[in-house]
């Protein structure tokens, strides 16, 4: 079956290439695979641990990368012979002596349990942009208010001071005082009013 297939051409990457590379569990790989996005082809690199290198050098042979990004396992199965795989680095080559290296899935969950286990709940953050201009505009709303309230508390006192400086005005000025001499005027004219009235 093998020497029939020698001659097969499967993929248009080269084979031989591929094969010759020595892919096995424990190495460390930076795959860049070709993504073709709106009309565009870009390489994105995935750099992780092999965990299993499956099928042989077959045709169908596949590989598993395992990275951690941001606290989360990420996995992916890469045909070894896939055409949008542009290049596969060897970066760090591990001795291991298992085929599959499946047990570090529960190794790192333990680990990350582990340090759960040492750290304290603590709520810090920042500020972001709206809560800044709730704040800000709370504030401005309440120096206005404090505002109105203290131009009100001076027109009271200023309307007080007015009422008290004239209630003072009006103890001041005396009443006018009557002197004899007014009184004896008032009684000639009502003395004179009856005679011309006789006359008439």
């Amino acid at each position: 079956m093998k020497a029939a297939m020698e001659g097969v051409t499967v993929s248009p990457v080269n084979m031989a290439e591929r094969k010759d590379l020595g892919l096995r569990a424990g190495d460390t790989v930076r795959v860049h695979q070709k993504i073709q996005d709106k009309g565009k082809t870009r390489i994105q690199i995935f750099e992780g641990i092999v965990l299993a290198r499956k099928h042989g050098d077959e045709p169908g042979a596949t590989f598993t990368v395992r990275k951690v990004s941001g606290g989360i396992g990420i996995e992916k199965i890469y045909p070894l012979y896939s055409p949008m795989i542009d290049k596969i680095e060897i970066v760090k080559r591990a001795k291991v002596r298992r085929a599959k290296l499946y047990y570090i899935r529960e190794k790192v969950a333990r680990e990350v349990k582990r340090q759960m286990r040492r750290m304290s709940l603590v709520s810090i953050s920042t500020e972001s942009g709206i809560e800044m201009a709730q704040k800000e505009a709370e504030a401005a709303k309440k120096a206005e208010e404090a505002a109105k309230a203290a131009e009100e508390a001076e027109a009271t006192r200023v309307a007080a001071e007015e009422a008290k400086a004239a209630e003072a005005a009006a103890a001041e000025t005396p009443a006018e005082e009557v002197t004899p001499d007014i009184v004896e005027d008032v009684v000639a004219e009502t003395a004179e009013t009856p005679e011309e009235d006789k006359k008439d």
